[in-house]
């Protein structure tokens, strides 16, 4: 027989927390499948379920944090943030060069960075006209 429950499941901050960590763990798992998807309909699918997750994500986060049940990381320091950024500068023009020395291979040829592959930047998708 049933008998109703005088305390709930779990506390409201401990289910708000395990709310927010499957929302982080799904926007992880929609991006993987976006980024691996070949078909341009199916990856414009998982595009849109992601970001309506972020946008979920950031509400709960909102509300957690209003509520005082979320705590934000403490404030970075000037100096680490300046350091991680140069360093992300230097990352970035590296490998700019590196795409620009692949592109600029012997006239002719196309570039060869990765065996038979080469750059392609993706097309534009466009629903099919029987898409809702």
């Amino acid at each position: 027989m049933y008998a109703p429950q005088s305390q709930p499941f779990l506390p409201d901050e401990d289910l708000a927390h395990t709310v927010l960590s499957d929302l982080k763990r799904v926007t992880r798992e929609y991006a993987t499948a976006a980024t691996e998807s070949v078909c341009p309909t199916v990856r414009q699918q998982f595009t849109q379920l992601l970001n309506t997750t972020l946008a979920m994500q950031g509400e709960l986060y909102n509300a957690m944090s209003q509520q005082k049940m979320y705590n934000a990381a403490s404030p970075a320091l000037k100096q680490e943030i300046d350091k991680q950024l140069k360093s992300y500068q230097s990352t970035q023009q590296k490998t700019n060069q590196f795409v620009q020395q692949r592109k600029s291979a012997a006239p002719g040829q196309s570039p060869q960075a990765f065996g038979d592959w080469a750059y392609q930047p993706a097309p534009q998708w466009q629903p099919p006209n029987n898409y809702m």
